[in-house]
């Protein structure tokens, strides 16, 4: 028999797979994925925010990573200095600004390691309430965003030409982005909310002949490597979310090699 906790962590990897699915397609194809784990590293500022203003975490990760993403679109827009040298600085200053905020605040009691890497069995009920209602939400504004995402991502100054508000849509997907990152937060922590988005598309990239196709092959990758994950785990006595995400690292390299050989 299946423990309780068991099928509470199944339930919620599968569920944030396929929530990551859609907004890792258009973060691959937009070359975002070092802003998006820019944004994540951020949420560890947002964690110790809510400690010291004893609020919702979550609510206040929403709030930090929002806060650092408008704060990297306008920093992008500057000539003076790279794009990827900016993001390269607020992904180690806010890691580094959020472990030590975070440990001064809540003192040596605090949990950093489950912050930073997720702790999957701790999933309770209302989390998997919290995962597939806002899931539900994420989902059905990226459905009403997904073509111009993909208008934006092929040409973004046709697109505009077209009569495509481009910057409200990337506006509107930084958003759920944002969200979806504090939802991953509570499952796989702040280091590997990332892996959910990107590497699954990695490994769906090269059997995949449409951006649907690839949304969808995205999210069977996430949760066979959740299942694979939390099985690897419990035999192993291994952390839940690294586990998770070394199952899709494996499927996304087996993937690579079998098309490289075709």
């Amino acid at each position: 028999m299946i423990e309780p906790f068991l099928l509470r962590a199944l339930a919620a990897g599968i569920g944030l797979a396929i929530i990551a699915a859609p907004l890792g397609a258009i973060l691959v194809w937009n070359r975002m994925a070092y802003f998006g784990e820019t944004v994540a590293q951020a949420s560890l500022v947002g964690v110790a925010l809510g400690l010291l203003l004893n609020i919702d975490v979550t609510i206040s990760v929403v709030i930090t990573t929002l806060a650092v993403a408008a704060l990297l679109i306008v920093l992008g827009r500057q000539k003076l200095v790279p794009l990827d040298a900016i993001l390269g600085l607020t992904h180690h200053g806010t890691l580094a600004l959020g472990v030590i905020a975070t440990a001064l605040i809540a003192g040596p009691s605090v949990d950093l390691m489950g912050y930073l890497f997720g702790d999957v069995f701790a999933v309770t009920t209302s989390d998997l309430w919290l995962i597939y209602g806002g899931g539900a939400v994420v989902l059905a504004v990226m459905a009403w965003l997904w073509q111009p995402l993909l208008r934006v991502a092929v040409h973004e100054e046709l697109a505009s030409a077209e009569g495509v508000p481009s910057r409200r849509v990337r506006a509107a997907f930084i958003v759920v982005l944002a969200l979806t990152i504090a939802i991953a937060m509570k499952i796989v922590g702040v280091l590997l909310a990332i892996a959910f988005l990107i590497v699954p598309i990695v490994a769906a990239r090269p059997f995949a002949a449409t951006p649907e196709g690839l949304v969808v092959t995205a999210a069977a990758v996430g949760a066979s490597s959740v299942a694979l994950g939390l099985t690897l785990s419990s035999n192993a006595d291994a952390p839940g979310g690294p586990s998770i995400v070394l199952c899709m690292a494996l499927i996304a390299g087996l993937s690579l090699a079998i098309s490289s050989r075709r």
